[in-house]
């Protein structure tokens, strides 16, 4: 199963591909996709889309893995994160993708064992589960840990299902 992990943001949003085959993990590809912060919010938005467009046609990824919306003390910036988001889960419907979403603390839960990890131990265990993916920066690196979160909740899903 090929899964796309998106970390979103207006000025950067991270992405990143992974392949899970039972509970093997391997890298496939990660960047980022950045915006002019000098250009129109639609502009923008579009930047994100036609980024993730491109990333979803040469990886073909069967499902994706989204970071949820966390509400900060700045709400033009929440509201702004939430346009970004909703662009990107526009373009993974398009694409006919199954989308799950998960907040932050569950994401550094499911790689680190718990909810309360600092960003730098995120990105030391994503470097020790796909020991291929050189760094890219923080979003892409954050966008590997959402996929690898995704991988692991499809894995449990799976053998519930067998088990039932």
């Amino acid at each position: 199963m090929i899964i796309i992990g998106l970390d979103p943001g207006l000025g950067t949003t991270g992405w990143g591909v992974i392949a899970a085959n039972g509970n093997r993990l391997s890298h496939i590809a990660h960047g980022q996709i950045r915006s002019d912060a000098r250009a129109p919010l639609p502009e923008r938005l579009v930047t994100l889309a036609d980024g993730l467009r491109a990333v979803l046609a040469e990886h073909r990824p069967d499902c994706a893995g989204i970071e949820e919306v966390f509400v900060n003390s700045n709400a033009q910036s929440t509201l702004k994160l939430g346009q970004a988001r909703g662009a990107l889960l526009l373009c993974l419907a398009e694409a006919g993708l199954p989308v799950d979403e998960y907040a932050p603390r569950h994401v550094k839960k499911a790689v680190v064992g718990t909810g309360g990890a600092e960003k730098e131990q995120v990105h030391a265990m994503v470097a020790t589960l796909l020991p291929r993916a050189k760094s890219a920066g923080s979003d892409a690196a954050d966008a590997l840990a959402i996929a690898v979160t995704h991988a692991h909740h499809a894995a449990t899903a799976r053998r519930i299902g067998a088990a039932a």
